[in-house]
């Protein structure tokens, strides 16, 4: 492996350009709090190693060059984008006044949501996948055949990933009480809902 400094800058970079990624864990972090933002990143995280090893044993590969394949990750990750802009939408009709146990229990189940969303938002995203296959080979010596230097990278690139949500989620908590009224909570689930389902259209009509 060689630049790895360079490679490490490039990550950053890319990393701080914001996605999906960055779209469903603010809209988690500043409508469930610090823990829904965090699981949600942990779930992102998770995802991304799968990406990691999968590009290793070569199923990205496979994914590339395979036009259906990749269709089928392009349109379900599309999909599911979609479906978690449109939710979005729904939950501005939704009651604002509950009761305490129903808050509980909405609280236990939203935190247990947020890391399936952070986790499938990545994982279903083939764009994710390309990536992975095609920008870790360009810091490795085209000799070296052995798999360490990419699982290397992977792993570079998942905590780089960690550590700027994680700071991105606790600025975002600080700022959260200032976001609590029922009209800016409208707001930031509209916004994101926007977003969200922009991103699938965009990730369902791009061409292989």
């Amino acid at each position: 492996m060689h630049q790895y400094w360079l490679f490490v800058t490039m990550c950053i970079l890319l990393i701080l350009l914001p996605g999906p990624d960055t779209a469903i864990a603010t809209k988690n972090t500043l409508i469930k709090g610090k823990i829904g933002g965090l699981k949600t990143i942990f779930g992102t995280c998770c995802a991304l190693l799968i990406h990691t090893f999968a590009a290793v044993v070569g199923l990205s590969a496979i994914i590339a060059k395979s036009a259906f394949l990749f269709s089928i990750f392009k349109y379900v990750g599309g999909a599911y984008l979609i479906y978690l802009g449109i939710k979005s939408f729904i939950s501005i009709r939704k009651k604002k006044e509950e009761s305490l146990i129903e808050h509980e229990e909405d609280v236990e189940s939203d935190d247990h949501a947020c890391f399936k969303q952070g986790f499938l938002t990545n994982l279903l995203n083939p764009k994710v996948a390309v990536f992975f296959l095609t920008f870790l080979p360009q810091f490795v010596d085209s000799n070296n055949h052995s798999f360490l230097p990419f699982i290397w990278m992977g792993l570079t690139y998942v905590v780089l990933t960690a550590i700027w949500f994680v700071f991105y989620i606790l600025l975002l908590n600080t700022i959260r009480s200032f976001m609590m009224k029922p009209q800016t909570q409208m707001a930031i689930e509209g916004v994101t809902g926007t977003v969200l389902v922009g991103f699938g259209i965009k990730l369902a009509l791009d061409k292989y």
